[in-house]
């Protein structure tokens, strides 16, 4: 059996879907993922259902590593429906059914008061899981993300991890915070900080995600 004190969100995606493979977790999905847990337990919904599932399963810790794109979304509303409005309800959901600790990926460069709208959105969620009042929360904040991703190809990305060796090379002093790191570096920080339990709120950039995930 899973564990019924951690509930991950996202175990589709490039990290998610490792982390379902290492650590003990009730996984919350809208489609079942195609490849299989070591101690699967699951639920499948569509995601207007998640806070009442997650009210009625009541962790102890929610992992988020929902995340899509604008052009996979279609939209910048689309993208803010999932990256923002979903996770914060799914997180307040856990929050009022007695959840201490929640970890999420965010991204580096997240910030409410950047121009970028994506990094902007990324902030505004970080303020708001804040907000929340979480007796932990730890908030990871990546660079690029390299690793061999399900689903369509995407271009962008693809020339991005091409070149990655390249630009980290390039990144010194504050900028290596810039730097890409593996999905599964970043997979095994989060495995790290589910048994952690000092209170209070935790910024992980790259350095810091490395140093969790060895």
């Amino acid at each position: 059996m899973a564990s019924p004190d951690i509930l991950l969100l996202g175990a589709t995606g490039l990290v998610g879907g490792i982390v379902a493979r290492s650590v003990a977790a009730t996984i919350l999905v809208r489609r079942a993922p195609d490849y299989q847990y070591s101690q699967p337990e699951m639920d499948v919904a569509p995601s207007e259902q998640w806070p009442a599932i997650i009210a009625g399963r009541r962790p102890a810790t929610l992992i988020s590593c929902l995340g899509t794109t604008i052009r996979q979304a279609g939209s910048q509303a689309a993208f803010r429906a999932v990256d923002h409005d979903l996770a914060l309800a799914c997180a307040r959901a856990a929050k009022e059914a007695g959840a201490r600790h929640m970890i999420a990926v965010s991204s580096v460069g997240a910030s409410s008061q950047a121009s970028n709208f994506y990094l902007r959105t990324k902030g505004e969620v970080e303020d708001d899981l804040r907000a929340l009042a979480f007796d932990r929360l730890d908030l990871l904040r990546p660079g690029l993300l390299t690793g061999e991703r399900q689903g369509p190809p995407r271009l962008g990305e693809g020339i991005a991890m091409v070149a990655a060796p390249l630009t980290d090379a390039l990144l010194h002093g504050s900028l290596r915070r810039y730097r890409s790191i593996p999905a599964e570096r970043v997979a095994q920080a989060i495995v790290t900080l589910t048994g952690e339990r000092a209170s209070g709120v935790y910024i992980h950039e790259n350095d810091a995600i490395r140093a969790l995930a060895d």
